[in-house]
């Protein structure tokens, strides 16, 4: 059974609650249920992990190693600037997939680049929360070798 952790960054604890017109209504505690029942049917045990500090976020991206086979991660607004994150994941073996319930790529200008995404496997975005579903998909295709297929 794979472990995977997923890590959301900061002010996803007010998803549901915050600007519903770009991210919707569905709160973070029913995306974490949702998608850990989803993970049970991979054969998969997900674990997860909310904060809105980033050296939390790096602390979870260190603990990760020798823990978990893969971690999905929704950085926030740490994406667009923290490279202290960026060298976190560089740091651990454990691969990375990046997912963004917006689409970055057509918000403001300061939202297109990701530090992140050049350290991780693949990254996700706009297709709403469902995109956590593909995020943990891609990355247990990963981990069982069938990604590049």
């Amino acid at each position: 059974m794979k472990k995977i952790l997923l890590i959301n960054g900061p002010n996803l604890n007010r998803l549901g609650m915050r600007e519903p017109h770009i991210y919707g209504s569905v709160r973070l505690a029913d995306v974490e249920r949702s998608l850990t029942e989803f993970a049970e049917t991979q054969n998969a045990l997900l674990e997860c992990f909310q904060s809105n500090h980033e050296g939390a976020i790096i602390d979870a991206i260190h603990d990760a190693e020798g823990k978990y086979d893969g971690i999905v991660m929704n950085p926030a607004a740490f994406t667009h600037y923290s490279y202290a994150i960026r060298d976190a994941i560089a740091g651990v073996t454990v691969p990375v997939v990046e997912i963004h319930i917006s689409n970055i790529h057509t918000r403001e200008e300061f939202r297109h680049t990701s530090v992140i995404a050049p350290v991780t496997i693949g990254q996700i975005v706009g297709l709403g929360v469902y995109g956590y579903k593909l995020a943990l998909l891609a990355m247990l295709e990963h981990l069982g070798g069938n990604l590049d297929e």
